[in-house]
C-alpha cells in the first residue's frame, strides 16, 4: 500500500494515540442514560415560551390523512399530498406554529449549516430565494409557514395539541388519534413526522434541581430574562449577570459569541470542544438565482450527496465543508489508485484516515491563529475525526474567547461535576453564577415512543414499541407490517444522509404520497408491508456493519451511541442503506414511479 510521502508534517500514529486517549477519557458506563428528561422541577424548561394556546372545543371528526408534526417532514408531506390531489389532511403539532426544530430553535445566533439552496425544501415550488448560503433561524421558520400557506396546510392544522395515543381500529379500518386538547380524530392514513430535534434533554448532573438562579434550555431561549430577541438584538438583561453555559456543541457555538457580547461574564463548560471550521457565508444574487434553469433544486441535491458521499461529478454546486472533506478523500484514492494501488476497503481506508488527519490539523491550526490566550486555545482544539460530531461552521465563535468577559471552563472530558444552589462545581472549584443555560440538545437515541411523548398500538394490540424491542423494523424507513394505514417520515433504514436532514425528509413524504394517492385511485382501503418485505429490509440494512457508528477512535456522542459499542440493535436503530444515500434516493425513486410498489399489499 502506498502512503505519503516524507513531506507529511504530520504524525499519523501518534495521532491515532491521541484520539484515543481523548476517547477514553469522555467513555460513561451511563451511555446515552446519562442524560434526562426535565421532570419536576426542571419540567417548566418543556413549556412553550412563544405562544399561548387558545381556548378550542376538542375536534371529533374523521379525516383522510393525519400527519403528526409540522416540521418540514410533516409540511413537505402534506405538501405532496395536496400536490398528489390529497387534500384532505390535518396536521397536528404540540408547538404553537409548524416549524419544528425552527419553532423551537430561537436562541441567539441559530442558523443551519447546511446551505440554504439543499436544507430548505420546495423552493422551486414556493418560488422562494434564500437571502444568503447560510440562513438564519428566523428566515428558515418563515419558509415552514410559507410552505404551510402555499399549500393551504395552516386551516387543517391543530397547533399547540400534544398526541396522546394512536391506535389501529381494525374493523373500522381507521387509526383514533387522541390528543392532550381532548380531540378524537379517526384517520384513514397517518403518517409520523416526529423527529427527534424537538424535545430538549438535559444533562444528569448532580444538584441540577438544586440551583435557585435562572435557569433554561436553548431551545426555550427566556429573552424575557436576558433581553433582545431572535433577530439578534442585544440582550442587554443579562449585563451585570454572571451566565453559565452547559454543553458547547452545535447549538452552543452558534450562542456563544452572542453571549459573550451581552453578559456580564460568561462561563463556557466544556467536556469535548466542537470541530470549528469557516463559514464564509455570502448573501445570494438575485440575478443570479433568476437564471437558474427548472429543476436546479434537484440537481443541486444530488449534487452535494454524490460529493458529500465520495461520488464524482464535473462541479461542486454547494462547495462547503461537507463536500470538502469528502473531495480530499475522493481525490487521494484517484491518486493511490493511480500510483499502482487496487481499489480495497484498505485503500479507502487509508484515504479517509490520512484525508481526515490532514483536515482535522487545518482546523485545530486555525484555533492557534483566532484564540489569544494559548492555554484556552489548546483546551479548544477537537482531538477526533471530524464527523465523529456534528461539524461547526462559524465566523466568530473562537473569536468570542478573546473577550475579556469569557472563560473557557475546560472539564478534561469529564464535564460538570455538580450543581448547587448558587452555581457550578468543576474540578474541586465553584463557579458562582446567576444562570445556567443548558445547550445539551435533543433526545436522540431514545425508543420513539418516549421521544414523541405518545404510543402507537396497531393490529392486536402490538406497540410499536414493541415491534422495535429487538431493533427498528421497516421497509425504506417508512413502512412497518402489523400497521396498516401508517408511515414513518425519516431517515434511518433510508438514505440517512446526515449532512441535509431535510433532503431525506422530502423523499420519504413524496414517497408516503404517491403510496396514498395510489391507494385512492385503486379503490384500497388498506395498505401494509409484508412481513417478508419488511424481514427481507430489516436484513439488509443490518447486515452491513456498523460502519462509522462503530469507529473505535470516535470521542462520544450522539452520532457513535456515546461511544459504547453498537449492537445488532442500535445499528437497525441508526444505520441507513448499505449502498449509501445517493443509491437509496435512485432505489425508491424507481420504487415508487413504476407502479408496483414492491413489498406493499394493498386491499379493499
Amino acid at each position: 500500500m502506498t502512503t505519503l510521502d516524507s513531506a507529511d508534517p504530520i504524525d499519523h500514529e501518534a495521532l491515532r494515540s491521541r484520539y484515543l486517549a481523548e476517547r477514553d477519557k469522555r467513555i460513561r458506563a451511563d451511555g446515552n442514560d446519562q442524560y434526562i428528561e426535565p421532570t419536576g422541577t426542571l419540567s417548566h424548561l418543556l413549556d412553550d415560551p412563544w405562544v399561548v394556546p387558545a381556548e378550542r372545543d376538542p375536534v371529533d371528526e374523521e379525516v383522510t390523512v393525519a400527519v403528526i408534526g409540522a416540521g418540514f417532514g410533516g409540511l413537505v408531506t402534506g405538501a405532496r399530498l395536496v400536490e398528489a390531489g390529497v387534500t384532505d389532511v390535518r396536521l397536528i403539532d404540540g408547538a404553537g406554529d409548524v416549524g419544528g426544530a425552527w419553532y423551537w430553535n430561537r436562541y441567539p445566533g441559530a442558523m443551519c449549516d447546511t446551505a440554504a439552496m439543499i436544507y430548505l425544501p420546495l423552493l422551486e415550488e414556493t418560488g422562494y430565494r434564500p437571502t444568503q448560503k447560510y440562513i438564519p433561524a428566523p428566515e428558515i421558520h418563515a419558509h415552514a409557514q410559507r410552505i404551510a400557506r402555499h399549500y393551504g396546510l395552516y386551516e387543517r392544522a391543530l397547533l399547540s395539541t400534544a398526541v396522546d395515543s394512536i391506535d389501529w381500529d381494525d374493523a373500522a379500518g381507521r387509526w383514533t388519534i387522541r390528543t392532550s386538547r381532548g380531540d378524537r380524530i379517526r384517520a384513514r392514513f397517518v403518517a409520523m413526522g416526529t423527529g427527534p430535534l424537538h424535545r430538549p434533554k438535559l444533562p444528569g448532573i448532580a444538584g441540577i434541581e438544586e440551583f435557585n438562579g435562572h435557569t433554561f434550555h436553548t431551545s426555550r431561549w427566556d429573552y424575557a430574562y436576558t433581553g433582545g430577541d431572535p433577530d439578534g438584538a442585544p440582550m442587554d438583561g443579562l449585563a451585570d449577570k454572571r451566565v453559565g453555559i452547559i454543553g458547547t456543541g452545535a447549538t452552543a457555538v452558534q450562542c456563544i459569541p452572542h453571549l459573550a457580547r451581552s453578559a456580564g461574564s460568561l462561563h463556557v463548560f466544556q467536556r469535548t470542544p466542537s470541530s470549528v471550521d469557516v463559514r464564509n457565508n455570502h448573501e445570494i444574487d438575485p440575478d443570479w438565482f433568476a437564471g437558474l434553469e427548472t429543476g436546479w433544486q434537484k440537481k443541486w441535491l444530488t449534487n452535494f450527496a454524490t460529493l458529500q458521499t465520495g461520488g464524482f461529478t464535473d462541479e461542486d454546486l454547494v462547495e462547503d465543508g461537507w463536500t470538502d472533506i469528502s473531495k480530499r478523500i475522493r481525490d487521494r484514492v484517484v491518486a493511490e489508485i493511480s500510483a499502482g494501488a487496487a481499489l480495497t476497503p484498505e485503500t479507502l481506508k487509508m484515504a479517509y484516515e490520512l484525508s481526515d488527519d490532514e483536515k482535522m490539523s487545518e482546523i485545530r491550526a486555525r484555533v492557534d491563529t483566532v484564540v489569544t490566550d494559548p492555554v484556552t486555545a489548546e483546551a479548544l482544539k477537537p482531538w477526533y475525526r471530524q464527523l465523529c460530531k456534528r461539524p461547526c461552521f462559524h465566523d466568530d465563535y473562537l473569536q468570542a474567547y478573546n473577550s475579556p468577559n469569557t472563560f473557557l471552563v475546560e472539564t478534561d472530558g469529564k464535564g460538570v461535576e455538580r450543581i448547587d444552589g448558587t452555581g457550578v462545581w468543576v474540578g474541586g472549584t465553584h463557579y458562582d453564577l446567576d444562570c445556567i443555560i443548558f445547550a445539551s440538545g435533543f433526545e436522540v437515541g431514545t425508543e420513539l415512543a418516549r421521544r414523541s411523548g405518545f404510543e402507537t398500538t396497531g393490529e392486536g394490540g402490538r406497540t410499536l414499541t414493541q415491534h422495535w424491542a429487538d431493533g427498528m423494523r421497516s421497509l425504506h424507513g417508512t413502512h412497518m407490517h402489523g400497521f396498516p394505514n401508517l408511515f414513518l417520515i425519516g431517515m434511518t433504514q433510508g438514505a440517512n444522509l446526515i449532512s441535509n436532514i431535510t433532503s431525506n425528509l422530502t423523499e420519504a413524504g413524496t414517497t408516503i404520497a404517491a403510496v396514498i394517492a395510489h391507494a385512492g385511485s385503486t379503490g384500497a382501503r388498506r395498505v401494509e408491508v409484508s412481513a417478508q418485505a419488511e424481514n427481507d429490509w430489516v436484513e439488509l440494512v443490518g447486515g452491513g456493519g456498523a460502519g462509522f457508528l462503530g469507529n473505535p477512535d470516535c470521542t462520544p456522542g450522539y452520532y457513535n451511541n456515546e461511544g459504547r459499542p453498537i449492537s445488532r440493535r442500535q445499528h437497525l436503530d441508526a444505520g441507513g442503506y448499505p449502498g449509501g444515500p445517493v443509491a437509496f434516493f435512485e432505489l425508491i425513486d424507481r420504487w415508487r414511479s413504476d407502479g408496483a410498489f414492491e413489498g406493499l399489499q394493498f386491499t379493499d
